[in-house]
């Protein structure tokens, strides 16, 4: 979001949520257990939850990813 980049990490079952802390909130308000993230450009609170948000917005099924790619192999 603007100058901030958030990337979100699947991680290892146990691994727990390792983010900084308004990363962090916005993942455990979302129920996700294990992941690791990282920041890239700006750090501010208000973009880095902004980041989060899109984030997980922009995250897709198995299901839809099925379909995207039997589409496209016809």
């Amino acid at each position: 979001y603007r100058a901030s980049e958030v990337k979100l990490i699947p991680a290892g079952e146990g691994t727990g949520v390792t983010a900084g802390a308004s990363v962090r909130a916005v993942m455990e308000l979302a129920g996700v257990k294990d992941i690791l993230t990282k920041v890239y450009g700006s750090t501010s609170p208000k973009n880095l939850v902004k980041a989060a948000f899109e984030g997980l917005r922009a995250l897709r099924s198995k299901d839809e990813i099925g379909k995207l790619r039997e589409a496209s192999a016809r």
